[in-house]
């Protein structure tokens, strides 16, 4: 699988789920705060026109955000299997 890389913030329950759901499925991320690195807030709302939108994730260069948490639609994004 390609790199995961989730933008979160440290009040977000959605970033919580989503972290549950990578670890549960032995999937590695790279967890960057977005409260922490401006830098990384640019990179959330440019890729959600303009709304501050946690979690988003980076997979291969493609952006997408699980905001509200759906275990089904990550499944998707990820093309992987919801329930292993």
């Amino acid at each position: 699988m390609e790199p995961i890389t989730i933008y979160t913030t440290t009040w977000c329950p959605d970033c919580r789920y989503t972290k549950a759901f990578l670890r549960e499925r032995g999937l590695v991320y790279r967890e960057v705060n977005i409260e922490e690195d401006t830098s990384a807030e640019e990179i959330v709302l440019k890729a959600n026109n303009g709304l501050r939108k946690v979690p988003t994730l980076e997979v291969a260069g493609r952006y997408f955000a699980c905001s509200p948490f759906d275990p089904e639609e990550l499944a998707e994004e990820l093309n992987i299997v919801l329930n292993p």
